[in-house]
């Protein structure tokens, strides 16, 4: 009989797939110079259900969750021997008009609840353990706007697959057996100005997302060279539709004037979005850049990996080897 998913791939993983909230918290840190912050990063990384169960039991209905990514740096630091073989820093990306930046970060935490006291609650713990150990490098409370709409308007994450494929599109598996269950993400922070896409007509909104507003039907796709967001954002290759998980939320302060989204992609492989970005900020063909760009600059981009639950709770074993080799 022909093994199953789940008879090739031991899915422990973090809940990636976990439904989208109406709350989340995006950390990203820095983890401080190797020695005992290191030890002391590695302890609360990988005891980090313990603290969700601690916040989360209050309220149970609150779904409260969170994903870690380790990115290379951080990586190549807590296993030196052993590496996802498609974790790297997230290159730039430079258009003729705008760039895609490349910024640090050495850990990830996507927190998600129902409630924004849960989110909170958590993020504070988890800090308070962490200590001077790490430096905040961004941190971004996100919300679910009304129907799941960015603060441009648009429905955001229609193109996210189906529950059947989310393994298929978001965990690794025999090509990295040793990290099978696990998980690539890109982030990137969004900044949008919204007075300039309210000039827009409706009807021009829509030709540079690809939907219409209202009800977020599709629009067929341009046959000019100038693409729309949701066709730029779609990889096809020999045929075949590469999906992404986006937990994508809006945030914004208005009392100073900042709106955005925060776009999170969990994938299989980095490949994907690396293509969608490319897409995007250079053009499909080059010179027709991503117009949504024109009124949204990304001010971040990192890659993590985010190791399934096995891996993970191996990390503590490494870090326990590693100091009863040290030389006393």
């Amino acid at each position: 009989m022909a093994a199953s998913q789940s008879d090739r791939v031991p899915i422990d993983a973090q809940s990636v797939d976990a439904p989208l909230s109406r709350f989340a918290i995006f950390l990203v840190v820095a983890v401080d110079d190797p020695g005992q912050a290191l030890e002391r990063v590695r302890e609360v990384i990988t005891s980090l259900d313990d603290l969700v169960k601690t916040v989360g039991f209050r309220d149970l209905n609150g779904h409260l969750s969170c994903v870690l990514g380790i990115g290379r740096r951080a990586w190549d630091r807590l296993s030196p021997a052993n590496r996802p073989t498609e974790l790297h820093e997230l290159p730039p990306i430079r258009g003729a008009v705008h760039v895609a930046p490349s910024t640090p970060g050495d850990l990830l935490f996507h927190i998600r609840a129902e409630r924004a006291d849960l989110c909170f609650e958590f993020e504070r713990l988890l800090l308070d353990r962490l200590g001077d150990a790490v430096v905040v490098i961004d941190e971004v409370s996100g919300f679910r706007y009304f129907d799941s709409r960015d603060l441009l308007g648009f429905v955001d994450g229609t193109a996210n697959p189906l529950e059947a494929g989310m393994p298929e599109a978001t965990l690794i598996g025999d090509e990295n057996p040793t990290f099978a269950g696990g998980s690539y993400v890109v982030v990137q922070k969004y900044l949008h100005d919204l007075a300039k896409w309210g000039t827009l007509l409706t009807e021009d909104q829509e030709a540079v997302i690809g939907r219409t507003k209202i009800d977020n039907v599709e629009l067929a796709d341009s046959i000019e060279p100038q693409k729309a967001h949701k066709t730029l954002t779609t990889i096809v290759e020999d045929g075949v539709e590469h999906e992404i998980l986006r937990d994508n939320m809006p945030f914004g302060r208005p009392g100073i004037g900042e709106f955005g989204t925060y776009f999170i992609g969990y994938t299989r492989s980095p490949w994907i979005i690396e293509r969608m970005l490319k897409r995007m900020f250079v053009g499909d063909p080059p010179g027709f850049h991503d117009r949504i760009l024109d009124v949204s600059t990304a001010v971040t981009g990192t890659m993590f990996f985010v190791p399934s639950n096995v891996v993970l709770r191996g990390l503590a074993d490494e870090g326990a080897d590693a100091a009863a080799s040290a030389p006393s």
